[in-house]
């Protein structure tokens, strides 16, 4: 039976992200502050309107700092996801302050919300050679901070070598289930005015523009896949203004009417084991 998914999903990185890039300074506070206080009550008022359920990906340091913010996303029944405790990139860590983080993120999301976190979103997309073998040790069933498909899931891979002046050696398939992300379905990219050092990102697109490619890439996963997820990545500060939430109930009311099913990325990830169980090694 054919089922096409769409998971929205929201980076709730609060003020984390501007303190993680070091501008710890009122005017940018300000900015991700705007994501609790103002966007994300706006956001849940839209959701349970059309009654869908989402997956928010959020820093310990959001948890602590924005305590009822938080706890307002668990009332609502969406799923919440850990998003490091700092917003800092399991790249730069050593394998041992790593599992740290992911441990202290994952007891911030236990407080808040009564379990442990099965998702993860790593702050910045990347992961770290330790991230899959640790996220497997502490019980996460599912990443979503990779791009090796648009449409489909997939088994994560874990001690590719990779060399130039070599072919890849890819390595092992685990057992945790990967919901890909892309730079095109974020928002981030599309409309948030950034600068860091001498690197400025205008972003500041149209709404209607971005809005048109993302019905485009539901489109697309209808015409050519019998059973897809589209997953479209989202932070409250940037998508809970009021140009940027209009396009998102647009979003929401054009692919509902095409017969999108919204929900959970966990709830999509046991759908896709059910339809894909992994293979014993030989």
């Amino acid at each position: 039976m054919a089922k096409h998914i769409v998971c929205l999903t929201f980076d709730f990185d609060g003020i984390s992200g501007f303190v993680a890039r070091g501008s710890p300074t009122p005017s940018p506070v300000s900015r991700g502050e705007f994501g609790p206080r103002v966007a994300a009550p706006r956001l849940l008022a839209l959701f349970k309107k059309y009654r869908i359920k989402t997956s928010w990906y959020v820093p310990g340091h959001t948890i602590e700092s924005f305590p009822d913010a938080v706890k307002a996303v668990v009332d609502h029944g969406h799923e919440i996801g850990h998003h490091g405790w700092r917003h800092i990139s399991p790249v730069e860590f050593p394998r041992a302050e790593e599992e740290d983080e992911l441990i202290r993120g994952n007891e911030s999301i236990k407080r808040i919300s009564g379990e442990y976190a099965r998702g993860y979103r790593s702050p910045g997309w990347d992961l770290s050679p330790n991230s899959v073998e640790l996220f497997i040790k502490h019980g996460f069933t599912y990443d979503t901070s990779m791009m090796g498909d648009d449409y489909g899931m997939y088994y994560a891979r874990q001690g590719d070598v990779l060399d130039l002046h070599k072919p890849a050696q890819f390595g092992k398939t685990t057992p945790l289930v990967e919901l890909p992300i892309s730079w095109s379905t974020d928002d981030a990219p599309h409309f948030e005015y950034m600068r860091t050092g001498n690197a400025v990102r205008p972003g500041m697109a149209k709404a209607g523009d971005v809005l048109e490619n993302w019905i485009a890439d539901f489109d697309y996963m209808q015409k050519t896949t019998e059973w897809g997820v589209l997953t479209f990545t989202c932070h409250p500060f940037i998508s809970g203004r009021g140009h940027r939430i209009m396009m998102l109930e647009k979003l929401i009311q054009n692919l509902k009417a095409k017969g999108a099913v919204f929900q959970r990325a966990d709830q999509t990830v046991l759908e896709f084991r059910k339809r894909n169980p992994l293979k014993s090694a030989a």
